[in-house]
């Protein structure tokens, strides 16, 4: 039975029944469409009786495994934000499982058209609830974000029916490799049905990477056939294994896009309420999103969705967590962004959602859009300010020292200025969106062609750099320079304070070929190759991931100070200059950092080493009368010169 307090919108197995219950304002009339369990024969259309805005009927012969969708009767007039018509088959905002996935077609755009044979069928369904219990994961520690069918479908240990699928993420295999990289959550990229953008399918593409939604609680039958009991046994093998889970999800935007888009859902049931439109205008969709369209969040009806379907990924699968995509988007009215946005507050009070794991993506293109540092707490924050001040020290950017060591201390110049003494940052080099790790080093611009678009797609300016070279190349210099770099960047981002993010891939040098856009490659180029990654880098990696988790101050979110907690060096053991930090040329620094040693019990310091010129550079590190410094990951003695382009770790021994 489903789980109380969800909402009571929906379809409802009840001792009686099935309840089923709409939402909509200006429909003049909702009909129930009954299916075979093949989803391709209507049987019955029943009419919903109205109460106000909803729109309901309880069914006794509706039981757990009925498909069904709805038609919305009214007003066609999209110059007036109306678009009602029967014809077009809706899935249930708060349908929970699906009998297939969404597929583009030009019909589903056309007024008057009959779409049932290709709208998927909503599931009447039977939910369990789990015991819920507190987030595994706490901020300062390591998220692996993961594309789910990217990450599985070529994985050779894994049974062939189960790679691409969420299932895939229980598997031995994989857990063996999350454990070995210290991961604390997995960050799951969309897994909620979503339908490709109009201009793909003319170009043989296809999105594989699910940020275009239509039905929020609803799980994509690609990559969770098994629905949500699928999930709900991955997270609990997961947690089994100490690895939280954190959803992805899509609340600004729905993939019924632009004027020109499809009628699926929310569009069909009320458009003037789901969706936001210009003021005086309403056939004007504001598109504060990039993607067509924006939700109206601060609506309470889409409040309750969006709160429903947060409960319900808790409630009936027990994750952790969500990253919110575009997350300005959830805290905007018609004014602007509000860090106290009404949508924001009933999440923090809610008994259910109130300790999960929250990280916004802090920007979204419409007008006051960039709002790094000003959600609300408890939210983490996608911290791209880092990302790109760490790029453009590597790169070899003259002034780049200042900032690079704010970031390493915790972005307080970004997080403090709320009065807040700790970092909310979720700090990362790259992400699904960008150039990969190693492209970074590998590309100087970006290479989208095979997205169809002449290249004019995706960040022009990725602060990146191509080690003499641009792409594949057989030179064992050049690749031995871009492997170095890649050690490089990630210890960066093992240094840093605050909660890490690393991508899928990046830790054995995954490439997409110099795309940075790679959303509508559902094929090699982003599919992982397990067989292609470098054992040299994932050692490395998982070298520092167990480093990271053997000295408390990187388990600390308090921003660094220098009051006892870091000081800054010069690699000749000398304090930082005013001048050092602000001559263009300065390639180098150390932090040492006051810790505790959780291997040894005891108090000591760690000094991070971080050298980004092309030569060795002599290093002389601060001496104790009884200490002396060896390597964090190696146990060698402290050499007498920092290495070229790295990222060195040396604990003080007594």
């Amino acid at each position: 039975m489903p789980t109380a307090g969800i909402s009571r919108l929906g379809a409802t197995p009840t001792s009686g029944g099935t309840h089923f219950a709409v939402w909509s304002r200006n429909a003049a009339r909702i009909d129930l469409c009954l299916f075979d369990k093949t989803g391709s024969k209507e049987l019955r259309r029943l009419p919903l009786t109205r109460d106000g805005d909803v729109h309901s009927l309880t069914l006794a012969d509706a039981e757990a495994g009925t498909r069904y969708g709805l038609r919305a009767d009214g007003v066609y007039s999209p110059e007036h934000g109306l678009w009602f018509d029967p014809s077009k088959l809706l899935v249930d905002p708060y349908a929970i499982e699906l009998d297939r996935p969404f597929r583009h077609d030009p019909r589903l755009t056309v007024f008057g058209e009959e779409t049932a044979d290709l709208v998927p069928k909503a599931i009447v369904t039977e939910t369990r609830a789990v015991k819920v219990k507190p987030p595994l994961f706490q901020p300062g520690e390591l998220i692996y974000e993961v594309a789910v069918k990217p990450f599985t479908i070529l994985h050779p240990d894994i049974a062939e029916k189960k790679r691409g699928t969420v299932a895939a993420l229980a598997e031995p295999p994989v857990i063996d490799h999350l454990k070995r990289l210290g991961v604390s959550a997995v960050e799951l990229m969309p897994i909620v049905a979503w339908i490709d953008e109009r201009h793909l399918p003319p170009l043989g593409l296809h999105n594989g990477w699910g940020y275009n939604p239509i039905a929020p609680m609803a799980l994509d039958p690609r990559l969770v056939p098994g629905g949500v009991k699928e999930l709900r046994k991955t997270v609990e093998t997961l947690h089994k294994a100490g690895i939280g889970v954190i959803l992805d999800l899509v609340f600004n935007h729905s993939g019924e896009s632009d004027r020109l888009g499809t009628t699926l859902s929310m569009r069909g049931l009320d458009n003037l309420i789901y969706y936001r439109h210009a003021t005086d205008r309403p056939g004007e969709l504001i598109n504060d999103t990039g993607c067509g369209n924006t939700i109206a969040c601060d609506h309470p009806m889409v409040r309750d969705l969006i709160l429903a379907s947060l409960r319900h990924f808790v409630l009936n699968a027990g994750v952790d967590g969500f990253r919110f995509d575009l997350a300005s988007i959830l805290g905007r009215d018609m004014s602007g962004f509000r860090r106290d946005a009404a949508l924001f507050a009933a999440i923090a009070a809610d008994p259910v959602l109130g300790d999960r794991i929250l990280i916004a993506e802090p920007w979204d293109t419409g007008p006051g859009g960039y709002q790094l540092g000003n959600f609300p707490e408890p939210f983490l924050e996608w911290n791209d300010r880092a990302r790109d001040d760490i790029r453009r020290y590597w790169r070899g950017d003259r002034h780049a020292i200042g900032a690079l060591a704010t970031a390493l201390a915790g972005s307080s110049d970004t997080f403090s200025r709320w009065g807040e003494t700790a970092t909310r940052s979720v700090n990362f080099i790259a992400a699904h969106d960008g150039f990969t790790l190693t492209d970074l080093a590998s590309y100087a611009r970006k290479h989208n062609e095979a997205n169809g678009e002449e290249n004019r797609d995706g960040h022009n300016e990725n602060y990146s750099w191509n080690n003499g070279a641009e792409g594949p190349i057989a030179d064992p210099e050049i690749a031995a320079a871009r492997r170095a770099d890649a050690m490089a960047l990630i210890g960066t981002l093992f240094a840093s304070r605050g909660t890490i993010m690393l991508t899928a891939g990046d830790e054995g040098g995954r490439s997409q070929g110099g795309n940075n856009n790679a959303y509508a490659q559902d094929n090699a180029v982003t599919w992982l190759d397990w067989a292609k990654l470098d054992p040299k880098l994932v050692d490395h990696t998982a070298a520092l991931s167990t480093m990271r988790r053997r000295f408390d101050v990187f388990a600390g979110t308090e921003f660094l100070t220098g009051k006892g907690d870091v000081a800054w060096l010069r690699l000749d053991g000398q304090p930082m200059r005013l001048e050092d930090w602000e001559h263009p040329a300065t390639d180098n620094f150390v932090m040492l950092l006051a810790t505790g040693d959780l291997e040894r019990r005891r108090a000591t310091r760690l000094a991070v080493v971080i050298n980004r010129g092309h030569a060795p550079h002599p290093l002389q590190l601060p001496t104790s009368l009884d200490g002396a410094w060896r390597d964090a990951l190696s146990e060698a003695a402290a050499p007498a010169f920092a290495a070229p382009r790295s990222v060195s770790f040396f604990v003080e021994i007594f």
